[in-house]
């Protein structure tokens, strides 16, 4: 493996750790999952990079476009979220409670 795959790698565990053992806030967890959006793009940018074909190209940029709806969904959610609990704390937050 080497040190650029080890990076990319390391950067996308550390995110999903942070996802699933720091889940006190909305917002902690929405840049969780920005953080693995956007070491996919980088490694999926420079695998097409790699690969010298045109046909990957695309890819990345559906992923990033995929990343920003996810982005601002999320941020909508957020703001949702704090207006009606007046907090964002996930512990407070109960879907079976509308």
């Amino acid at each position: 493996m080497t040190p650029l795959h080890f990076s990319f790698s390391t950067a996308f565990i550390l995110g999903l750790t942070g996802l699933t053992f720091h889940r006190t806030h909305l917002l902690s967890a929405l840049l969780c999952l920005e953080g693995m959006m956007l070491s996919l793009f980088i490694a999926l940018s420079l695998w097409a990079l790699q690969l010298g074909s045109f046909s990957f190209s695309a890819a990345p940029m559906l992923l990033l476009a995929f990343s920003a709806c996810e982005a601002g969904a999320g941020l909508a959610l957020l703001v949702a979220t704090a207006r009606t609990h007046g907090t964002d704390r996930l512990q407070n937050l109960n879907l079976l409670q509308c």
